[in-house]
């Protein structure tokens, strides 16, 4: 099996739908992290103790264009949500959990909903692949490996 077997691995042709949702949420907001860096960049950073604020906003900044735009094409799919789960982890982790700790469950379900849409469509990317409309696809020359029954 060549690696853009393995990237697109045997998910339905739909998949193009969470990769372009996904894709679209990460490249606007890593956009904006350049954009309106005192909001959502360095300055955000800095207030949720993120360390070398001045470094990090940007490098995910990048990250997030990167894979998003990645994501969007179908192109090494797999390798480009493996960042974006870390990325949302480390979001939920910094941002939600003290909405959890101060105001309860459900003031964080709210605030949370992006993120966790964002982390189980990166999880299922990661899982399913890109699926055959996609770069990753088109390279492995539209073969699938048999499902096993």
């Amino acid at each position: 099996m060549t690696l853009f077997e393995r990237m697109r691995g045997d998910a339905p042709a739909a998949t193009w739908l969470v990769r372009l949702a996904v894709a679209a949420v990460f490249v606007s907001e890593g956009v904006q992290k350049f954009v309106y860096p005192a909001a959502l960049g360095v300055g955000r950073f800095v207030k949720i103790g993120i360390p070398m604020p001045a470094v990090m906003a940007p490098f995910v900044g990048v990250v997030e264009i990167g894979c998003g735009l990645l994501l969007a094409l179908g192109l090494l799919t797999r390798l480009a949500a493996l960042p974006l789960v870390i990325d949302m982890l480390v979001a939920i982790a910094t941002t939600k959990l003290p909405i959890l700790r101060e105001k309860g469950f459900f003031a964080m379900a709210h605030e949370a909903r992006t993120d966790w849409a964002m982390l189980l469509g990166c999880l299922f990317l990661l899982a399913a692949g890109a699926g055959p409309w996609s770069i990753d696809g088109k390279l492995s020359g539209g073969a699938t490996r048999p499902r096993e029954r």
